[in-house]
């Protein structure tokens, strides 16, 4: 479904993905727009295609697909787009000047007669000319989004590709379609790879083949893995590009040379790695061995009977299991509690909580999702976050953050004993960050099913730290 109409008010704008709630005044009526509308304020005029959903909240809204931008059609609209703060130079009483003394004209003396901007008060020639540029800039820009719509990328990407190649962005595209394989997830390969080979390139070009082997490997990442076993990864490339064993192989040595996958031997198999997952796993790894290592300075002394109070507190008595859980979060800084439904991880999970608090420990909970924090409040009457919330991600942009985890330093979290709970569904890129969050000393316990629901992103977390069999 199509609608046109003008952006009246910016209810809310995340500015790092420009996600955003609007209201838009069509012909007929004021609506709630939402979706990606990057480079779009107050005063625009919107072509937006998408469809009418009822919110169960908040009622009908206009959830967009796709937008255009399109010229103000009344001077009124031009007034309120000249004077919205993005052209530099212009605000609501040069915006006003402008449209008195030139009128219909307006755009036309922006586009072409830019000098002429001076006969406005207020306005010098220099001034005149930064700000017709600043007006063209500002113009070219939401080009983006209808140039990247054509290969399926979505507008929440168009920021980021702006903000990589500015106005050029269309240009350096077009010059090396693949770049934006590199910005943005879920990308339509086949289209980029289309365009490219009607831009002259050639079936067995280094860039084409490095490209296809890249999006390869990401690919795999929807289905949770972090690398792909070499000779299944040359067979998949082969039929995607329709080249030869040779081309992917010298594709492969190209990408090693430049660091930018791994090639990792085990046993007879080679597994290839994009390297900033291998990265990832190695970090995992090493951070979990730096905190497993340090001393246990949170360790309750004459642990059993201190046990034995707490069962008689709390009026429960703990299985044999249950008790060895306990004296294992306490004789290490890292624990995993694992098992099915109904084995007890919850009473684990409250035992610990009251044994460190009652030391006046601070005990923190957390949970991947929203469902899973607020179900871990419920069972243990202790306030849970989520994950993201507990580690201000929701301040970060995601797509950045979980390509390149190493280069975040996280606050570190004021606790002494860490709790999460469901890791199952927690992937390598999250854990990495929370463990980089935690003091040395801290004590982390992470609880879960490895039969539960699996990570939507890439890792299995919990299962190969079980399968890992290290203390």
């Amino acid at each position: 479904m199509e609608i046109t109409g003008e952006i009246l008010n910016i209810i809310y704008k995340n500015e790092i993905n420009s996600y955003m709630i609007a209201d838009m005044q069509t012909e007929e009526e004021l609506i709630t727009i939402v979706g990606y509308l990057p480079f779009v304020n107050i005063g625009d005029t919107l072509k937006l295609i998408g469809k009418y959903v009822e919110h169960k909240e908040y009622g009908r809204q206009f959830k967009i697909n796709t937008f255009e931008k399109l010229m103000p059609k009344t001077l009124e609209a031009l007034e309120i787009y000249l004077a919205n703060g993005n052209i530099k130079g212009i605000g609501e009483a040069i915006a006003k000047r402008i449209i008195k003394k030139f009128g219909e004209e307006t755009i036309h003396i922006f586009k072409y007669e830019p000098k002429r901007l001076a006969e406005v008060r207020g306005i010098s020639e220099k001034k005149a000319i930064e700000i017709a540029e600043s007006f063209i800039e500002n113009w070219e820009v939401w080009q983006i989004v209808g140039f990247l719509d054509k290969f399926g990328i979505g507008a929440e990407h168009a920021k980021k590709v702006y903000d990589l190649f500015g106005t050029k962005a269309i240009e350096e595209i077009e010059s090396n379609p693949y770049i934006l394989i590199d910005i943005a997830r879920g990308v339509n390969f086949k289209q980029i790879d289309q365009m490219a080979l009607e831009l002259g390139m050639n079936y067995d070009n280094d860039k084409r083949i490095s490209s296809g082997i890249k999006y390869s490997l990401i690919k795999s990442t929807y289905n949770g893995h972090t690398c792909v076993q070499k000779d299944n990864l040359i067979e998949f490339v082969i039929n995607l590009l329709d080249v030869t064993t040779e081309n992917v192989e010298n594709g492969l040595i190209n990408l090693q040379v430049k660091d930018e996958i791994v090639i990792e031997k085990r046993e007879d198999n080679k597994y290839v790695y994009l390297y900033e997952f291998y990265k990832t796993e190695e970090e995992i790894a090493l951070r979990i061995k730096i905190l497993q290592k340090a001393k246990n300075v949170k360790k309750i002394t004459n642990f059993k009977s201190e046990l034995k109070k707490l069962e008689q507190q709390v009026k429960i008595e703990l299985s044999k299991k249950q008790k060895e859980a306990l004296e294992l979060v306490n004789n290490n800084n890292v624990a995993i509690i694992t098992g099915g439904p109904g084995t007890g991880k919850t009473t684990i999970i409250k035992n610990i909580i009251d044994m460190y608090e009652g030391k006046g420990k601070k005990v923190v909970l957390a949970a991947p999702t929203g469902r899973a924090a607020k179900r871990m409040t419920e069972m243990t009457q202790k306030e849970a976050s989520t994950l993201h919330r507990l580690l201000e991600i929701g301040k970060i942009d995601e797509d950045s953050f979980y390509k390149n985890t190493n280069n975040y330093e996280g606050t570190p979290i004021n606790a002494d004993v860490i709790i999460v709970d469901e890791v199952s569904m927690v992937d390598m890129f999250l854990i990495n960050y929370l463990l980089k969050c935690i003091y040395k000393g801290t004590k982390l316990v992470l609880v879960g099913d490895v039969d539960q629901l699996p990570s939507v992103g890439p890792g299995s977390v919990l299962k190969d730290l079980i399968n890992s069999r290290r203390n």
